[in-house]
């Protein structure tokens, strides 16, 4: 499958909330392989909205409690649970590339999707997983992690982005 390019801000599709998924078809398994394909070797997580796909199917491969687990394909992902403990990581996004937010979120939650074979599932996550599901879901809400930082300091991101993309078009 071809690799999609991926939206880096301030385009709005990044900012538009995502519809809900009818049921996972062949459509959507094949976005789903489409989206890791697309992540794989250059990111941890994907959602639909940054290649241009207003659907709430997002994608992530990361290592849970340092084994490789493979890689974790949801549609319609909600949180049923999150703890009153935080975290703060350093968060990187595929959309904002180059750049990183120091944001805090809940340390654990519980998310239940439709995985990739269209079955209910939930996945109890910690750590980088959590920080990934919940930053994922996010965009799928068209939230954005600079979306943590002050106004002057998300700005200042987004001008950096869009600087590297005009230097970029000139070479």
């Amino acid at each position: 499958m071809p690799k999609r390019p991926i939206l880096t801000v301030p385009h709005p599709i990044l900012k538009t909330k995502s519809d809900p998924v009818d049921s996972v078809n062949d459509a959507i398994r094949a976005q789903m392989d489409d989206m890791l394909e697309t992540m794989a070797e250059i990111g941890i997580g994907l959602a639909a909205n940054q290649i241009g796909m207003l659907n709430r199917v997002l994608v992530m491969d990361v290592e849970r409690d340092g084994f490789h687990t493979g890689p974790i394909c949801m549609a319609n992902p909600e949180i049923l649970w999150s703890s009153e403990e935080v975290s703060q990581m350093d968060e990187g996004c595929l959309s904002i590339p180059g750049q990183y937010a120091l944001v805090e979120r809940p340390a654990r939650v519980k998310v239940r999707y439709l995985d990739y074979h269209g079955k209910i599932a939930e996945l109890d996550a910690q750590g980088l997983v959590s920080h990934c599901v919940q930053h994922e879901i996010d965009h799928l809400n068209g939230i954005l992690c600079i979306d943590y930082l002050s106004s002057l300091k998300r700005k200042m991101i987004v001008r950096k982005v869009e600087k590297m993309k005009k230097d970029q078009e000139v070479l």
